[in-house]
């Protein structure tokens, strides 16, 4: 039974009494008159053959207040987007597929990396910048979800969790992030959350000093959740990075945009369990390794951006500051491992933070030595000023690539 406890300065909305998902859906179907709802998938081709994408269709077939949902296919040649067509055929919804590898698309983001408006790296951030550009090209949906693909746990209600508090006309949310447990298979999962983002923002509070940003951080229960959603508003001004600091990007520009009273967090999910990345001890260009710089150097943009000024000594002492509150949390989460019976491997845990240490350095140093580094994609607001009709031929391309594959 989850507990009703508000911390820090945004509101939580607990799962209590585990409400009956007809009960959701119900109320979603009315909203749905006033506020129409999308969904949005970023997805591998890969991901169509793994075991949990299929299953995540299976669930998505039932719903039924969503008037949209759109799909970003990355990694796909013309015979995988044929097959993602007959993939996604199932849903009975409206639905559309961006085949960001084919040649209308790649024209389209060659045009805008001339005029320096493309995401410039590939990966989940690109493909859900083109998505949201869909989104409000289409017009069709004014609350939308987002979440991943990998999810084996899945079920409708997580979904209908997540969009509820942006959907009901009478709460004035702007944006939503979904939380859950990062409990699966008898142990404790979540390293990069629990050993890096909550060590490393409570680290950066006692080396900064008391900042209204990282109150904001810290006051979300899981930050790196890849679930979240929002007003269609939001789409039009945001910048998002292109890397793995997407989940933290998009948090720092709903605090940039929005009051706090418009933003929300919402227990989505029991049992959450999705694919796990690699901890690549020795590559920092993969896994766990490079999510965990990316993220770093993510928060310290954004610290700088409100007037911080860092130094080599001060990335020396938020190391040093960093390593002892991170292995504080190791015992915090032994403890309650070994309370709920689940499994904790102790050394596993401690080399997790001892690179994570290492890469807040380095972090730190990739943060000094190029302070002209642009990790943003620009707004679609900008893009349309310079290209007005953009949002008509994204439609157009991906309407022009479904009617010709899918016939």
């Amino acid at each position: 039974m989850a507990d009703f406890y508000q911390n820090g300065i945004i509101t939580t909305l607990h799962n209590l009494t585990h409400r009956h998902l007809a009960d959701l859906e119900s109320d979603l179907l009315q909203f749905s008159k006033q506020r129409p709802m999308g969904l949005l998938l970023p997805s591998l081709f890969s991901e169509l053959e793994g075991e949990a994408l299929p299953n995540i269709v299976q669930h998505l077939k039932t719903v039924p207040y969503l008037s949209e949902i759109v799909i970003g296919l990355d990694r796909a040649d013309e015979s995988q987007y044929r097959h993602a067509i007959e993939f996604f055929s199932e849903l009975p919804q409206h639905h559309r597929i961006l085949w960001n590898d084919g040649p209308r698309l790649k024209a389209i983001d060659a045009e805008l990396q001339d005029l320096g408006l493309a995401p410039k790296e590939l990966g989940k951030g690109r493909n859900v910048w083109y998505c949201m550009g869909y989104i409000l090209a289409s017009g069709k949906a004014e609350s939308i979800a987002l979440h991943d693909c990998d999810i084996v746990t899945y079920s409708s209600e997580l979904l209908a969790r997540l969009i509820y508090p942006v959907a009901n006309p009478m709460f004035n949310y702007e944006f939503c992030k979904g939380y859950y447990a990062r409990v699966a298979n008898g142990k404790l999962n979540g390293r990069v959350n629990r050993l890096l983002v909550t060590p490393l923002i409570r680290s950066l509070k006692s080396v900064v000093g008391h900042h209204p940003y990282l109150e904001y951080m810290d006051s979300y229960r899981y930050p790196l959740a890849g679930e979240f959603s929002f007003r269609r508003d939001v789409l039009t001004d945001i910048r998002i990075p292109s890397d793995w600091g997407l989940e933290i990007g998009v948090l720092s520009e709903m605090h940039r945009n929005y009051a706090n009273n418009r933003l929300c967090q919402v227990d989505v999910a029991d049992v959450y369990d999705h694919k796990h990345q690699e901890l690549s001890l020795d590559d920092q260009q993969r896994g766990l390794s490079k999510m965990s710089i990316d993220i770093a150097k993510s928060l310290f943009r954004k610290l700088a951006t409100k007037g911080v000024v860092f130094s080599p000594e001060a990335f020396r002492t938020l190391k040093a500051t960093y390593y002892r509150i991170a292995l504080d949390f190791v015992e915090t989460y032994r403890n309650d491992a070994a309370m709920n019976g689940l499994q904790f491997d102790i050394h596993q845990e401690e080399e997790s933070v001892e690179m994570f240490a290492k890469n807040i350095m380095d972090a730190g140093q990739m943060f000094l030595e190029n302070p002209m580094e642009t990790p943003f994609t620009p707004s679609w607001s900008r893009v349309q000023s310079a290209l007005p009709d953009i949002f008509e031929r994204l439609y157009d391309a991906v309407e022009a690539d479904y009617q010709e594959f899918s016939a």
